[in-house]
């Protein structure tokens, strides 16, 4: 995985359009999940287009039906399940340097999200400066499910999200649309589909890195999508009042007691997601996303760091390689998590995946020292 073989080159359709550089993700029979390559490639393309006076912003899109469904979780646990799990934290440091890399970068980059957006598909789009959703944008962070959690430093922008919509959406995978992507700031245009095309050609005329510039471009071929009657966005008031506790038993308490006291298919089926994900991710999450509020994006890939390699090394539980084959590989969807109830972990057991891994050789995730400025996500919109 980690050398490039036959095909490898195809994986990301690298352009030169006038001064912006245009990369397409291009697996698309797997959803144009990230493999090793990919993201390796990447990084190394966004390494030296940055030292690049000539190129003034980067387009980064996918081909097929999929901005990217995510990281290639599955090669990562075929070699963990065989011992390998330094594979899978090569990959995961590679792809946390790229996110940190994209939230920092100096230049525009726009990403054009026209498809199946989730979990490491959002890290390499949502750290970006500018977020374009159509009407075809689906968003998601199924990890729990998977017996993962959000990663790519999630918990920084998913902390920023209006109340506590990110709690929601991390602990539950639930998807969003375009429409509600851009009402709580993980997008920053809503763009019809049938406008891209018009969009990228006048992206790749522009002759400034200036972000106002790149922002009108797109603002000219942006419209305000309408909220769906049965809208997420609607449900606040009881995302803020049974997401804000402080422990996962107590959110499911909340929700089962709102769920008494009427009868609501989206409370009913918001408790079946959380009661079918792994406890341990649920906790590990929730932890996270707590801790991320207070820090910078850097310190949250970090942590996010940390807690990947507990998980590949298995050492407390196997629930990700559990929730791989019976998700990604046998498909029964019967997932055996271990401990099989939130009651059976406790704060020790969750404050364990957020320790330096006591293993000769494996080092703390290494970021350089970058001053660049950040994007706000929703903040500025609250």
């Amino acid at each position: 995985m980690a050398f490039p073989s036959k095909g490898d080159d195809e994986q990301v359709l690298v352009q030169r359009k006038s001064n912006a550089r245009v990369l397409t993700l291009n697996r698309t029979k797997q959803l144009n999940a990230l493999s090793f390559y990919m993201v390796s490639r990447l990084l190394e393309i966004f390494s030296e287009d940055e030292k690049d006076s000539d190129i003034k912003l980067v387009v980064v899109k996918g081909n097929g039906r999929a901005f990217c469904a995510g990281g290639d979780v599955a090669a990562v646990a075929r070699d963990g399940s065989k011992g390998d799990w330094r594979f899978g934290a090569n990959f995961f440091q590679s792809e946390f340097k790229l996110n940190y890399l994209m939230a920092t970068y100096s230049k525009p980059q726009v990403s054009i999200l026209n498809g199946i957006v989730m979990g490491g598909g959002a890290g390499v789009s949502v750290h970006g400066r500018f977020r374009v959703v159509t009407e075809n944008t689906v968003f998601a962070m199924p990890e729990t499910a998977l017996g993962l959690f959000p990663d790519i430093g999630s918990s920084y922008f998913l902390s920023r999200l209006p109340g506590f919509l990110g709690e929601y959406a991390g602990l539950t995978g639930a998807r969003l649309d375009g429409a509600e992507m851009l009402a709580c700031g993980l997008a920053t245009h809503f763009v019809p589909s049938s406008k891209l095309s018009l969009l990228e050609e006048a992206l790749c005329k522009v002759e400034t890195s200036d972000p106002n510039a790149v922002s009108a471009i797109i603002n000219k071929y942006s419209e305000q999508p309408f909220l769906k009657e049965d809208s997420v966005y609607h449900r606040m008031d009881v995302i803020n009042k049974c997401f804000s506790k402080k422990a996962v038993e107590e959110i499911l308490s909340s929700l089962e007691v709102e769920a008494t006291r009427k009868a609501d298919p989206w409370i009913s089926a918001t408790i079946q997601s959380l009661k079918k994900a792994s406890p341990t991710s649920l906790k590990i999450f929730l932890r996270s996303i707590r801790q991320g509020r207070l820090q910078g994006v850097g310190q949250c890939l970090v942590s996010d760091y940390r807690v990947v390699c507990h998980i590949l090394k298995g050492h407390y539980s196997k629930d990700f390689f559990e929730g791989c084959r019976a998700i990604l590989i046998d498909k029964d969807r019967n997932p055996k998590w271990e401990p099989s109830k939130l009651e059976l972990l406790s704060d020790s057991d969750v404050n364990r995946y957020f320790s330096k891994l006591d293993d000769k050789g494996w080092k703390d995730l290494e970021l350089p020292k970058r001053f660049n400025n950040l994007p706000t996500y929703a903040i500025s919109k609250l």
